[in-house]
């Protein structure tokens, strides 16, 4: 019964984003439906009711975790966030608090910074061109459906998967994004993915496991390749091997807004091109601190304390998770108020 539940919502998944199964009819049972009047009377625990997503939209979230929106972030804007990631990599411009990472395979060594060699960079929320991207207002008329009016942007990214070099480092294991954050409520924190160019299975494209959003935080940890895995890819130690998998294939433009608790990852990049994404993961305003000692998040703050007292010669307890955090939110609609 679980297998046939879960073939079912792939078919509605994959039927949602375009991409049918090879050979096979996209079908929905009818138990399976939910009708626009009952909707209407249906208490919604993972969106909120503003008259910008529809109440199918609003239902396959609440169900899968997921929702993609197609063409919603401009080429012309995409082309400057990816001169503006060119110019960093070339130092032209160096924000504050701006972090850039390599691949493991490459991090050690003195090849010059270009897009050949960067494989992310994060916390751009003190460069003004790329933080653009997290004050979209066609991003945040979205976002404002998951966090209520007054929005946080939390964390910033943006990734340029490099192509594999045999080891398969470029994958991203399976996880969690709330593992990495010390906020809740889960359920009014949400990430906006933007593709920058074409994405599939070739170039390491989102796989997601739907309706993972309704469980628990799981324990994360390094996973154990053979090829090793870059710093900070966390990955989850037991998940459900016979959970349905989709992968996202996205067009440029394309954004899907996740839940925080929602299973994904990616594979690597078999292609010999870059594969290019922005993203922003936002929360309501109203969100409050946790305190993650003695909690299955520890192992994440303490890494986290490790980094910043090698890089600025701090001591581990001198600061928190909590402080890390609050350095890097910028509030970007509405009111801050306890975050």
């Amino acid at each position: 019964m679980y297998q046939a539940r879960a073939a079912a919502r792939l078919r509605i998944v994959l039927g949602h984003l375009g991409h049918p199964a090879a050979g096979a009819a996209v079908a929905y049972h009818t138990s399976e439906l939910v009708s626009p009047a009952n909707l209407s009377h249906q208490q919604f625990q993972y969106t909120l009711d503003d008259n910008v997503l529809s109440l199918e939209q609003r239902q396959f979230y609440e169900e899968n975790g997921f929702l993609i929106i197609k063409s919603l972030v401009s080429d012309a804007d995409i082309q400057r966030f990816r001169d503006e990631f060119e110019r960093i990599c070339k130092k032209e411009v160096e924000p504050m608090g701006l972090r850039i990472m390599r691949d493991r395979t490459i991090a050690k060594s003195k090849t010059v910074l270009s897009e050949n060699v960067v494989s992310k960079i994060q916390d751009f929320q003190e460069d003004e061109e790329l933080f653009r991207y997290c004050t979209l207002p066609e991003i945040l008329k979205y976002v404002e459906c998951f966090t209520g009016p007054n929005i946080m942007a939390m964390h910033t990214m943006l990734l340029n998967k490099l192509p594999d070099t045999g080891n398969k480092t470029s994958r991203h294991p399976l996880h969690q994004d709330l593992h990495y954050f010390p906020f809740r409520p889960s359920n009014t924190i949400v990430c906006a993915w933007t593709a920058m160019e074409h994405i599939d299975r070739n170039n390491g494209c989102l796989v997601v496991l739907p309706g993972t959003h309704k469980g628990p935080l799981k324990q994360h940890d390094y996973p154990q390749w053979e090829g090793g895995v870059n710093i900070w890819y966390y990955g989850i130690q037991d998940y459900d091997k016979n959970n349905a998998r989709v992968h996202l294939v996205m067009e440029k433009g394309d954004t899907v807004f996740f839940h925080p608790l929602l299973i994904h990852g990616s594979g690597r990049n078999k292609t010999q091109g870059f594969r290019k994404a922005i993203s922003c993961h936002y929360a309501s305003a109203e969100s409050y601190y946790i305190n993650v000692r003695g909690t299955s998040q520890e192992n994440i703050e303490k890494e986290v304390l490790r980094l910043l007292s090698r890089q600025y010669g701090m001591k581990e307890n001198a600061v928190t998770l909590k402080d890390v955090w609050q350095f890097r939110a910028r509030l970007v609609k509405g009111e801050r108020l306890t975050l």
